[in-house]
C-alpha cells in the first residue's frame, strides 16, 4: 500500500518547528525527558496500564523541577474509558486541584458505552480546565468511528488528539493519521503516538507533518531513555 504525503495544514505555519512530547510514568523519566530536550511532558503513573493520574506529591515535586510545559493525565484507573459517577467526580476534583498546582494542561478522554465520545462529560471537564488546553488521549483509538469521533472531539473543545490512527502503532496507522490531518484541516492538532521511536519519527514527520509528536522514549522497564529522547528531538529538528 502506498503512503500519501500531505502538506501542512493551510491554517498552520508552514515553517513550523515540530515539537516533542514525552509521556513520563515517574519523576525520574520527567527529569530525563527535560534533560534530553523534550518540549512538553505528559506526567502520569502506572506504565502497565498505559497511564493513570499521578499522585499530588509526585506532581508537586515535578512542578518544582520541570521548567518545560507539564501536562497531567486525568484518568482514575486503567481499563476502559467509561466512568462511573464517582470516578467522574474524582476527575473533576483532580482537575481543580492540579490547576492550583500550576499545571500547563490536561490529558483525558471519556467514551460512552457504545464507543462514541461522551460529549457532555468531556465538555464539563474542559470547562473546569479553562483556560488551560486539553488533549484527548488514546481513548480515541478504541472509539468506534474515526470521522464522527474526530468531529465530536473538536466540538468538545480539545486542542489536541493523541492517536495512533486507531491501530496498534502510529507507523501502522499512518494512512489514518494522514486522513485525520486532512479531515481536521487545522482545527485541532493531530499528535501521532504509539510506538513512536527515533527509528521511525523521521518518516512520521515526513508523512504526517504536524506540531507535536508523542513518545515514551522507553527502551526497557518504565524509565525514559536519555539517548532516545535526544535522538527523537534531533530527528525532529
Amino acid at each position: 500500500m502506498s503512503i500519501r504525503t500531505i502538506p501542512p495544514s493551510p491554517r498552520g505555519n508552514k515553517k513550523m518547528k515540530p515539537k516533542l512530547e514525552i509521556a513520563c510514568f515517574n519523576l525520574e523519566s520527567a527529569l530525563i525527558a527535560q534533560q534530553g530536550g523534550a518540549d512538553r511532558i505528559e506526567l502520569c503513573d502506572d506504565f502497565s496500564c498505559g497511564g493513570i493520574t499521578p499522585n499530588y506529591g509526585t506532581f508537586e515535586t515535578a512542578r518544582k523541577l520541570i521548567i518545560v510545559d507539564l501536562f497531567v493525565m486525568i484518568r482514575p484507573r486503567g481499563g476502559n474509558f467509561i466512568y462511573s459517577n464517582t470516578e467522574f467526580e474524582e476527575m473533576k476534583k483532580n482537575i481543580l486541584h492540579f490547576k492550583k498546582m500550576n499545571v500547563n494542561g490536561f490529558v483525558f478522554g471519556i467514551l460512552n458505552d457504545d464507543g462514541t465520545v461522551n460529549k457532555n462529560q468531556n465538555k464539563e471537564l474542559i470547562e473546569l480546565a479553562k483556560p488551560l488546553p486539553c488533549s484527548f488521549h488514546r481513548a480515541f483509538d478504541v472509539s468506534v468511528e474515526l470521522t464522527k469521533n474526530l468531529e465530536d472531539v473538536i466540538e468538545c473543545g480539545f486542542k489536541t488528539i493523541l492517536t495512533s490512527g486507531q491501530t496498534k502503532s502510529a507507523l501502522e496507522g499512518i494512512e489514518q493519521l494522514i486522513e485525520l490531518m486532512k479531515l481536521s484541516n487545522g482545527r485541532i492538532i493531530i499528535m501521532p503516538g504509539g510506538g513512536v521511536r527515533s527509528s521511525n519519527i523521521a518518516l512520521l514527520k515526513a508523512k504526517v507533518p504536524t506540531f507535536y509528536y508523542h513518545s515514551s522514549a522507553i527502551i526497557k522497564d518504565d524509565i525514559a531513555d536519555l539517548a532516545e529522547v535526544k535522538l527523537l528531538k534531533e530527528k525532529l529538528s
